[in-house]
């Protein structure tokens, strides 16, 4: 033997060796094969496999002479291949579980919902084979319906059995085949095989029945009560029989459906025993008894009975009902409320929005329905740390919410209710009284709802005049930033310390509702307080002044008002930019507003050339207002904007990655772990999307749009599926660090990005092609579209003009084409082919001949003007046996101005009134 012959013998025999699978036809030559095979541990054919296999090959027609199927022939080896069958089955003790593929029990299992996943866009072709079996499994499923009815009255007709009876087993049916002539049962086989009582085959009967008239009863609510009689009787016969392990029953399914039957028909038979907690809600709620229904839900805070996502469930209802007109629910749903918001603090839960509204405006009678229900729920046996500190936070919850005659309410609770809190609790429920009812008197009022600096200073003098307390702290809503919050507090005089803090709230507040009348006089009046004693606070002021100022500027802005700003508002903010800051405190959200306010007036000059470089260094707004400026200064094509570009590129993909880490596991493997937490770049993403949100430039707006297109298409590493922007040549072509990229991040950004640009300019042409882009690529087909028409629209007011060809390029109609394709719209898919330079008839013929269209179809034939999509339509319609729309297609091509001797002036003019008239009819369907 040579060296090369050996080796490959050695090869092979070190392979491990795949006995080959036995055939069918080897157990038609051997029987007693078959026993051995059933008794090895891994059988392969399967048990099950083999028994298609035998009936498949018994079952297999004839052909007659002239080459016609015939019914099987009735002949020895078709009987040995179904007795064999038969023996298999026997073999696995007749298991339905195992056996039974149609019927009954399939068509119960087939009205279960399936959870659906969602494709992504590279498994279209595996959805559609999936397609393909869920219809071919729905057409076997409406067969077996339509049997259902002949398969309910066998299993009602067995339930007239009395009799124990046998069930073949292997020894039984050789004995049947040994003893042909004796096949009416008078032999041994007949009383040999496995015994079934007739208890047991009832058992197992009315739980089939049961499943399916509960399956039927969605259409028939009385056949519910069947259901319950048969699940009732199951479930008293599976605890009589014996051996119950091998009936094919699953006990807690039983249980189920007998629960949601009795429920359902609000059963009141005595033999059914005690509804279960839900059956008891869902009676009360079918009577209407909504006492009850209240005192189950209270009970239920102490047992945990119900869960939580029920109770929720049940409030939802209620609240549905009152919505539709049944104002004697409202009292039934605030009770629903409260017992709710209890049971979620009871388990560490948040109470409901709903709750924390009704805390609002509280009425006595709620407040005292409040303290009966947590009384009875705060349960004394259950009392440890946890349970104490979740009593604590619901009630301080509580008390921070309501005003100071309710909180006196909660004071002159009933003895029980003080008694089942713990000490601490009390603790804090009577310090929150304390506090509260401190700040409030009838003196107090003009103090919170005067905007006048003069009657603010007033009312103060008379209440510091009347006790010695903090004012300041009468609203809990006057807030003033962190930053400042010290060195107001640092003020000795308790008054002017009051004055400066409400002076200074009320401003702010003022800013953030766009009354910058009464900001300008609250803030102006606080500065010359501060000026007397305080160059810091004074320096704080001019600040928040200046802030107001942008933002006033801004909003008029916004509002439609172009003129610039003042040259002295622009040198004011400049001055803040380049200030010193020392040892004064200073708030990033107006150094972050000033950027963006120089980005929105386009001061590009001074951000690119005139703006100190240790600022560039050591601020990160005005880093990124810097290279956002020279980006957008050089973009008329000069070599230094590729440099300006590539070092905001960096800055860009340093926001969007994330630190990272190798993490070696048990078996060794190593993983690379990302934490989403820890940003890499100058700013957090999103520190970096609320600044965005304040720039309002059209070209800046774009650079950043495109810079994240680019961005975007890296990581997804996606050729044929890229995002079309402006400027997207100046950003780089690949990344060195792309494991540390988070790819969400750039997804979410540049999704915020376009919709922010949007929200201030709907009709920008760039941003509306990729925001069309981007849902393409994300298989939103729908919402591509309406973009897709929409960036159509605005340049063409609205399809009167022709969309120029540099918008709709034959790129974008094709995305418009599988956008109506995978929308099952194909005749609107046949329109759009003739839109391209050269029509598609490949495509055009290929969706005319779907027949599940979900457009309108024959509407759309008067937008054709092809005379060959034409003519295809009439020969399909015409092969269908369709004369009804043969006949609009034929109507269609008869048409005088699409007659093909017209002058190509006259046939240039009816495509472009059918272009016009299609476009429009899709943008009514689509936006």
């Amino acid at each position: 033997m040579s060296a090369e012959a050996a080796d490959r013998e050695a090869v092979s025999g070190s392979r491990p060796c795949t006995p080959p699978q036995t055939s069918w036809f080897e157990f038609l030559l051997d029987p007693s094969l078959l026993e051995q095979h059933l008794q090895s541990p891994h059988p392969d054919p399967s048990p099950v496999q083999l028994i298609i296999q035998f009936l498949e090959q018994a079952s297999k027609p004839s052909m007659n002479e002239q080459n016609q199927p015939q019914p099987p022939v009735d002949n020895q080896r078709n009987r040995t291949l179904k007795l064999m069958g038969l023996k298999v089955a026997a073999h696995l003790r007749w298991d339905l579980n195992a056996l039974e593929k149609g019927a009954i029990r399939t068509i119960v299992l087939s009205s279960f919902p399936e959870k659906q996943t969602k494709p992504g866009p590279h498994q279209l072709n595996m959805m559609n084979l999936v397609q393909q079996e869920k219809e071919l499994t729905e057409n076997i499923l409406n067969v077996l319906r339509e049997q259902a009815t002949d398969s309910i009255m066998v299993l009602e007709g067995a339930l007239s059995i009395k009799k124990d009876f046998y069930i073949h087993t292997l020894r039984t049916l050789d004995l049947l085949a040994a003893e042909p002539s004796t096949a009416n049962g008078e032999t041994e086989s007949s009383t040999a095989g496995l015994r079934v009582t007739a208890q047991h085959l009832h058992c197992q009967v009315h739980y089939d029945l049961g499943g399916i008239y509960f399956q039927q009863g969605c259409s028939d609510v009385s056949l519910y009560k069947n259901a319950r009689e048969h699940f009732r009787m199951a479930h008293e016969l599976h605890l009589k029989v014996d051996y119950p392990e091998s009936l094919c029953l699953d006990k807690e399914r039983l249980a189920g459906y007998w629960s949601a039957c009795r429920s359902l028909t609000g059963s009141s038979d005595s033999r059914d025993g005690p509804l279960s907690p839900y059956g008891q809600i869902c009676s009360f709620m079918r009577n209407n008894n909504y006492k009850a229904l209240i005192e189950e839900v209270i009970s239920d805070n102490v047992t945990f009975t119900l869960p939580n996502s029920l109770r929720h469930s049940l409030q939802l209802e209620m609240l549905a009902k009152l919505q539709q007109g049944d104002k004697a629910l409202e009292e039934v749903c605030l009770k629903l409320c409260v017992c709710n918001a209890v049971r979620d603090a009871l388990e560490g839960g948040i109470p409901s929005l709903s709750f924390h509204q009704m805390l609002l405006k509280p009425s006595k009678e709620t407040i005292s329905f409040l303290k009966e229900v947590c009384a009875r729920s705060f349960s004394q046996e259950r009392l440890s740390e946890t349970s104490n500190m979740k009593e604590s936070l619901f009630i301080k919850t509580i008390c921070d919410q309501l005003d100071h005659v309710s909180l006196a309410l909660m004071a002159s609770s009933p003895k029980p209710f003080m008694d089942v809190l713990d000490e601490e609790v009390k603790k804090v429920l009577l310090e929150q009284i304390r506090k509260s009812s401190s700040g409030f008197s009838l003196c107090a009022k003009p103090l919170i709802r005067s905007l006048d600096p003069r009657q603010i200073r007033q009312t103060l003098v008379e209440l510091h005049g009347m006790a010695e307390r903090h004012f300041w702290r009468v609203n809990s809503k006057w807030e003033v930033p962190a930053d400042y919050l010290s060195v107001i507090l640092a003020i000795k005089d308790k008054l002017i310390r009051d004055l400066v803090y409400i002076l200074m709230a009320k401003g702010l507040h003022c800013i953030n509702i766009r009354d910058f009348v009464h900001a300008r006089h609250l803030l102006t009046a606080c500065l010359e307080l501060v000026t007397e004693f305080s160059p810091k606070l004074r320096q704080v002021m001019l600040n928040e002044l200046l802030l107001m100022e942008v933002r006033a500027h801004e909003v008029a802005a916004a509002n439609g008002k172009t003129e610039r700003p003042p040259p002295d508002l622009i040198s004011r903010v400049r001055g803040y930019l380049e200030m010193k800051i020392h040892d004064l405190p200073m708030r990033q959200n107006v150094g972050e507003e000033c950027v963006a306010f120089m980005l929105n007036w386009r001061e590009n000059e001074y951000l690119t050339l005139q703006v100190p470089q240790s600022l560039i260094n050591n601020n990160p707004y005005i880093k990124i207002g810097h290279l956002i400026a020279s980006t957008c200064k050089e973009l008329s094509g000069h070599k230094e904007s590729k440099r300006n570009a590539k070092e905001l590129w960096e800055v860009m993909v340093q926001i969007c990655s994330v630190s990272s880490q190798h993490k070696r596991s048990i078996d060794g493997s190593v993983s690379l772990l990302k934490n989403r937490e820890s940003s890499l770049g100058i700013l957090s993403r999103s520190k970096f999307m609320t600044f965005v949100k304040k720039l309002q430039e059209p070209l800046v707006l774009t650079t950043l749009i495109s810079l994240f297109v680019r961005l975007h298409g890296i990581v997804r590493d996606d050729i044929v599926n890229e995002v079309s922007a402006e400027h997207i040549s100046i950003w780089p072509l690949s990344l060195n660090n792309l494991q540390c990229v988070d790819v969400e991040a750039v997804g979410v950004t540049l999704k915020e990005l376009v919709n922010y640009a949007l929200s201030l300019n709907p009709n920008n042409l760039s941003w509306l092609c990729t925001q069309a882009d981007l849902y393409f690529v994300t298989s939103q087909y729908s919402a591509a579209l309406h973009y897709y028409l929409q960036a159509g629209m605005v340049c063409s007011d609205y399809f009167i003009k022709p969309v120029p060809p540099e918008v709709y390029t034959d790129q974008i109609l094709k995305r418009m084409i599988k956008c109506c394709s995978m929308l099952n719209c194909h005749t609107q898919v046949a329109v759009l082919c003739q839109f391209l330079r050269e029509v598609d008839y490949m495509t055009a013929f290929k969706a005319l001949q779907e027949q599940n269209s979900h457009d309108s179809m024959d509407s759309f034939y008067d937008y054709i003007w092809d005379i060959t999509i034409l003519e295809y339509l009439t020969y399909i319609h015409h092969k269908r046996g369709e004369s009804d729309k043969s006949q609009v297609a034929i109507k269609a091509i008869g048409q005088t101005e699409l007659n093909s001797s017209n002058p190509e002036e006259v046939l240039q003019l009816a495509a472009q009134k059918r272009k016009k008239r299609f476009l429009q009819a899709m943008a009514k369907l689509y936006i």
